[in-house]
C-alpha cells in the first residue's frame, strides 16, 4: 500500500541509486527492516510486531518529510529506517542495519570497479567470476552483457532445441522462462562451457571428454591435436595411456626403442599449457595408466618431481585382481600392452605401498577402480578405460558429457528444530527443478557443436548427461546436521536416490516423445524400460566456479573452513566467511569481532571455548572430519549416482602413509569408482587455504 502524506496526496515513487524512478511500496521497507531483525534474532524468532512498529514509524517520518513534489531517494528512506530503530530503542538492530548499509556501500563501489552492471544483485565474488570468465566481451575486451542477459542468452538458446521435436513458439517461450528462472534462482546451473558458449560462434557446450591414445606416433600426435581443439573450446580431457608400449620396447619402423607413456604425456602437458580454453580457463587432463603396465612405477612417482605434468591429474587404474592380491600379499604380473606377455612379476603389496607413499607425499596418484566402473557401465558394448579430468565421468573413448548441478541449499530454510529432516526439504520444488534440468541437459546435446565428428557420433549414441549437486554442506548447516554423521550420510543417499529416480522418470518421458538414445537396445536399460532418452542421468562434479556464481559450497564437499582464502584464475584471491555460521552466532548472541578473528585465525572452531558444542557439531570443516567419514559420504552419494563422484579425501598434515592406504582400501570396498586423497601441505600451492597464525 502507499503512504498518505500531507494534503491527502501520496508518495508513489522512489528514486533508485542508478537514477531510475520506480513505484514506492511499504513492503520493501518492511522487508529491509525484517532482514535487520533477522540478523540479530534469527528468522525463526517471531518479531513481526516489532518490525511492523518500526515500519509504521518510518512511514510516518516519510509522510512528514516528503510531499507530492519531492521524490525521496533510497538513501533518504534508509536514513529514516535508522532514525526509527534508534527512536524505538532497537539499538542492536540499528547497529546491524548500519553495518549492513556500510557493507553494501563498499560492495557497490567494488562492483563499479569491476565494470559489470549488476542487474541480479549478486555477491561481489560471484560478479568477479562472471566478469572474468562468463560474460560476453567485444573485440576490445569490453563486457557487452549483464548477468541477467547471460542467463537469458543461455535459456533462450537451450530452449530453442524444442523446435526439433515439434515445439511451437509458445512452448519454446515456456521453457525459456523456466530455464531462466531456475538459473537466476541459482537452483540449477549447467557446466561452464554451456554458460560461456551458448549462442556463440564457438558453440561447444560440454565440459568432459575422453579420447583414445593409440600406440603409434601418428595416433599419439593426432590425439594431441584433438586435445588442443577440445581445450580451446572450453572442455577437459581424459586419457588412458595403457596402450602405449613401455620404455625400452622395440620400435620396428625405426629399429629404435620406445620412450614410454610418461614421455608422451609430457607432450600433452606442454600442449595444454600453450592452449588456453577459449581464452577463459586453462586446460585440464586426466592421465590414467593401468596397474599392469611395465612403466607403472615411473607413472606413480612422476609428480614427486616438481613441475612435472602440472596440467594433469593422475590416477592408476586398479583391478579387483590387483586389490585382492594386495590384501592377500600375492605376486602380480606386469604385461607388455603390445605383446600381452608378462614382462616381470612384482609383489602387489610393494606396488601398492609405492602408490600410497606417493599420494601421501604429493597428493597423486589417485585410484580409478576400473572393474567397479565397468560393472556399472550402462553401455557395456563400449568398455570404459578412462574418466574426465576430475573423475566424475567414467565413459568410453570419444564420448563427451555435459554436466549441470542442483544447488541443494535452495530447497531448505534455516531450521534447527527437532523435526524429521525430510519435512525440512521442499521435495515438490526439487522434483520440478530436476525435471527441468534433465530437459535442459538433453537439449544441450542437440545444440552442441562438437569439436570432432567421432565425438559427435559417440556422444549421440548414448546421450549421456550428468546431473549432480552443489551446496550440500550448506544445506546440512541450514538444517542443523553435522557432515560427519550417520544422519548426513542418510540424507546424501536419500537425496541422491530422489534426484536420480526423478531424473530417470523425466528421461523416460523424453524417450517416449523424442525417441530413446540410439544405443538403448544394447544397454542395461533395454530390459527395464520401453524407452529412455539418456544412458546416464547423474554424476557428481566438483562444481568449481559455478558454485562460486551460485554463492554456495562446492559439490558434495564439506566446508573447507569457516573463513578461508580461495586462489583461482591466475592468482586472483577470494576471501570467504561461511554465512550460516555467522548468522547462527548472531541468533545466539555470540557474535563479536574478537570471536570472528579467532575463527579466521584458526579456520576450525573445535578448540574455541566460547562456542557451544551443538554449534561445533554442525560446523565441522574438512580437516575436522576423519578420512573414513569422507569416504563413507562419497559412497553414500555413489550408491544412487549413475556415473561417478568427484570427492577429495582431505587429511591433515599429520596423516600417515597407513592412513592413505586405509582410505584407498575402504573406498574400493565401499564400491566407489575412484578416489583422491589430499594431505594438507603436500603441495606447495593450494587452491584453498585457511588463514592460520599457528
Amino acid at each position: 500500500m502507499h503512504v498518505n502524506v500531507k494534503g491527502g496526496t501520496m508518495i508513489s515513487k522512489i528514486k533508485k541509486r542508478d537514477g531510475r524512478i520506480v513505484d514506492f511500496t511499504d513492503k520493501k521497507i518492511y522487508n529491509a527492516i525484517k532482514k535487520a531483525f533477522g540478523a540479530v534474532y534469527g528468522n525463526e524468532v517471531d518479531k513481526s510486531k516489532d518490525i511492523e512498529k518500526v515500519t509504521k514509524l518510518t512511514l510516518k517520518y516519510a509522510e512528514e518529510e516528503f510531499d507530492d513534489k519531492i521524490t525521496p531517494t533510497v538513501e533518504q528512506i534508509q536514513d529514516l529506517v535508522e532514525k526509527s530503530l534508534i527512536e524505538l530503542d532497537y539499538t542492536e538492530v540499528a547497529k546491524a542495519y548500519i553495518v549492513y548499509r556500510h557493507k553494501k556501500a563498499i560492495e557497490r563501489e567494488m562492483k563499479e570497479m569491476i565494470g559489470v552492471q549488476d542487474d541480479l544483485k549478486l555477491p561481489i565474488n560471484s560478479l568477479r567470476v562472471l566478469e572474468r570468465r562468463y560474460l560476453l566481451k567485444d573485440e576490445t575486451g569490453k563486457i557487452i552483457e549483464t548477468p541477467s542477459q547471460l542467463f537469458h542468452r543461455v535459456a533462450r538458446f537451450i530452449a530453442s532445441a524444442d523446435k526439433n521435436y515439434g515445439g511451437d513458439e509458445k512452448t519454446i517461450k515456456y521453457y525459456e522462462k523456466a530455464f531462466y528462472e531456475i538459473m537466476t534462482n541459482f537452483e540449477f546451473l549447467p557446466n561452464s562451457p554451456t554458460l560461456m558458449n551458448s549462442d556463440t560462434r564457438l558453440g561447444q557446450l560440454s565440459a568432459c571428454f575422453v579420447l583414445r591414445v593409440d600406440d603409434s606416433l601418428d595416433g599419439i600426435f593426432e590425439t594431441v591435436k584433438q586435445t588442443a581443439k577440445i581445450h580451446q573450446s572450453g572442455g577437459g580431457t581424459g586419457f588412458s595411456f595403457s596402450r602405449l608400449r613401455p620404455k625400452g620396447d622395440i620400435v620396428k619402423s625405426t629399429a629404435g626403442v620406445a620412450s614410454g607413456p610418461v614421455s608422451f604425456m609430457r607432450v600433452f602437458d606442454v600442449a595444454t599449457d600453450v592452449v588456453k580454453q577459449g581464452g577463459k580457463r586453462r586446460g585440464a587432463n586426466m592421465g590414467i595408466l593401468d596397474i599392469w603396465h611395465p612403466d607403472i612405477e615411473e607413472f606413480i612417482t612422476v609428480k614427486q618431481t616438481k613441475g612435472m605434468l602440472e596440467n594433469f591429474n593422475l590416477s592408476v587404474a586398479v583391478s579387483d585382481e590387483f586389490m585382492n592380491a594386495v590384501l592377500e600379499d600375492k605376486d602380480f604380473h606386469l604385461r607388455n600392452p603390445r605383446t600381452k606377455e608378462i614382462v616381470r612379476t612384482v609383489k602387489a603389496r610393494q606396488l601398492f605401498n609405492l602408490i600410497t607413499y606417493s599420494a601421501w607425499k604429493s597428493a597423486e596418484p589417485g585410484l580409478f577402480f576400473i572393474d567397479t566402473a565397468n560393472r556399472a557401465n550402462q553401455t557395456p558394448e563400449y568398455p570404459i578405460y578412462s574418466t574426465n579430468p576430475c573423475g566424475e565421468v567414467p565413459m568410453p573413448d570419444y564420448e563427451s558429457c555435459n554436466l549441470g548441478s542442483i544447488n541443494l541449499a535452495k530447497f531448505v530454510d534455516l531450521d534447527w528444530s527437532s523435526r524429521d529432516w525430510k519435512e525440512k526439504v521442499n521435495w515438490k520444488r526439487l522434483r520440478y527443478v530436476v525435471r527441468m534440468a534433465v530437459h535442459f541437459l538433453d537439449n544441450v546435446i542437440d545444440l552442441n557443436k562438437f569439436p570432432l565428428p567421432q565425438i559427435d557420433k559417440q556422444t549421440k549414441l548414448s546421450r549421456r548427461i550428468g546431473l549432480g549437486v552443489m551446496g550440500f554442506a550448506r544445506m546440512l548447516t541450514m538444517i542443523g546436521v553435522g557432515y560427519n554423521t550417520e544422519k548426513a550420510r542418510e540424507i546424501a543417499e536419500q537425496i541422491m536416490k530422489f534426484i536420480t529416480e526423478e531424473g530417470r522418470k523425466m528421461s523416460h518421458e523424453l524417450g517416449r516423445v523424442r525417441g530413446s538414445f540410439p544405443g538403448f537396445k544394447k544397454s542395461i536399460w533395454a530390459d527395464k524400460y520401453d524407452a529412455l532418452r539418456n544412458a546416464t542421468i547423474t554424476s557428481m562434479a566438483p562444481t568449481g566456479t559455478i558454485s562460486m556464481i551460485a554463492n554456495t559450497t562446492s559439490g558434495i564437499e564439506p566446508l573447507f573452513a569457516l573463513a578461508f582464502v580461495k586462489n583461482v584464475m591466475d592468482g586472483t584471491q577470494f576471501f570467504y566467511v561461511e554465512p550460516m555460521f555467522e548468522q547462527i552466532l548472531k541468533v545466539r548472541g555470540l557474535y563479536s569481532t574478537e570471536l570472528m578473528q579467532k575463527v579466521v585465525d584458526e579456520g576450525t572452531i573445535q578448540d574455541i571455548d566460547e562456542i557451544p558444542d551443538d554449534i561445533k557439531k554442525v560446523f565441522v570443516i574438512s580437516y575436522d572430519i576423519q578420512p573414513e567419514d569422507h569416504i563413507r559420504m562419497q559412497a553414500a552419494f555413489q550408491k544412487y549416482t549413475d556415473l561417478a563422484v568427484s570427492k577429495t579425501i582431505n587429511m591433515p598434515n599429520s596423516a600417515t602413509v597407513q592412513d592413505v592406504e586405509n582410505a584407498y582400501i575402504l573406498a574400493w570396498k565401499l564400491k566407489c569408482k575412484g578416489t583422491t586423497i589430499y594431505r594438507d601441505g603436500s603441495r606447495g600451492a593450494q587452491v584453498l587455504n585457511i588463514k592460520k597464525k599457528k
